[in-house]
């Protein structure tokens, strides 16, 4: 019951900030660009240094815990049951399929993963293992993917240098370093000088990442005509419904978790699809319809699911 008390309260909090950012789109508060301001700043700026500031501070063994198993067998299993799927109802062409894919399994452990995280859990550095997992290594295989079905070849340097322009990556691959030299030395080696400036931009991300999320909310309309509503549909569920209940299944009785371990990571799997698969289907001029609509389905449905959670596991 306390589990799904908190739920309520981060969810509120998460929900008047989004509504601010509806209202001041609604009012045209800020001019026709003040989204794309607000997520770039907060992508290339805020969310980095929160990163930095958060990881920089943590032990290693806090990091790089059991728990990435867990987010990577769930995630790899959700989207191989959509590719099974799309062969045997779908039928989508590979670039379409590998959108599917992302859509079904690619968690938004940034805009919507880092308030819950923060809010929900009480830990934002529980979606690092996330952040480092997708960038590291579902990227790259989805990159690849859609080079091979779009152009027929692989770009290995963009495939390559993929994780050298994701700022959010490099604070968090920044952060790694800094606790792990700290720890070598016994002491913080960073003056509070330069960390408490650092510190006091990344608090800026969550308000920054929900407000814009908020403006983004004014003017869609999903599942249009042209859109495969059942793909779409399906890709949703399975992301917000059946990769929760893979990692459920995985974390208990296979890595043997328990309170709020396990809690942590039914809660991370039902994270919404990432705004991260629209980028990429747009670098391609792939499945953009698709995804767009994918990544808003799975984000308007996906605190209900995270109440059932709250209700059922939290303490």
């Amino acid at each position: 019951m306390l589990g799904l008390i908190s739920a309520m309260q981060g969810f509120c909090v998460i929900g008047i900030i989004i509504l601010i950012g509806y209202i001041a789109a609604r009012f045209r508060i800020g001019g026709p660009t003040a989204q794309m301001v607000l997520n770039r700043f907060s992508y290339f700026v805020s969310t980095p240094c929160l990163m930095f500031a958060i990881l920089s501070k943590e032990h290693l063994s806090d990091v790089f815990k059991p728990s990435i198993a867990v987010a990577i067998a769930c995630a790899v299993i959700t989207g191989a049951i959509f590719l099974a799927l799309n062969a045997a109802v779908f039928r989508m062409g590979p670039a379409d399929a590998t959108i599917g894919v992302l859509d079904s399994m690619y968690m938004n452990a940034n805009n919507i993963g880092l308030p819950i995280a923060t809010y929900i859990l009480g830990n934002p550095a529980a979606v690092t293992p996330i952040v480092l997992i997708q960038q590291v290594l579902f990227t790259p295989i989805a990159l690849t993917s859609l080079d091979l079905s779009s152009r027929g070849k692989v770009s290995v340097k963009a495939i390559v240098t993929q994780p050298l322009h994701q700022p959010i990556l490099i604070g968090v691959m920044i952060g790694i370093v800094t606790s792990a030299v700290s720890d070598a030395a016994g002491w913080f080696v960073v003056p509070s000088y330069i960390y408490d400036p650092i510190n006091i931009v990344g608090n800026s991300a969550v308000p920054l990442i929900l407000m814009a999320f908020g403006m983004s909310l004014r003017g869609s309309k999903p599942l249009g005509k042209d859109t495969n509503r059942a793909a779409t549909i399906t890709a949703a569920l399975l992301k917000n419904a059946v990769m929760p209940m893979v990692a459920f299944l995985i974390a208990y009785f296979l890595m043997g978790f328990r309170g709020p371990e396990l809690y942590s990571c039914v809660v991370l799997a039902a994270l919404p699809t990432a705004q991260n698969v629209y980028n990429y289907a747009a670098r391609y001029d792939i499945g953009t319809t698709f995804a767009r609509d994918g990544i808003l389905l799975s984000t308007l449905s996906s605190p209900i699911f995270i109440f059932v959670i709250a209700g059922l596991l939290g303490s």
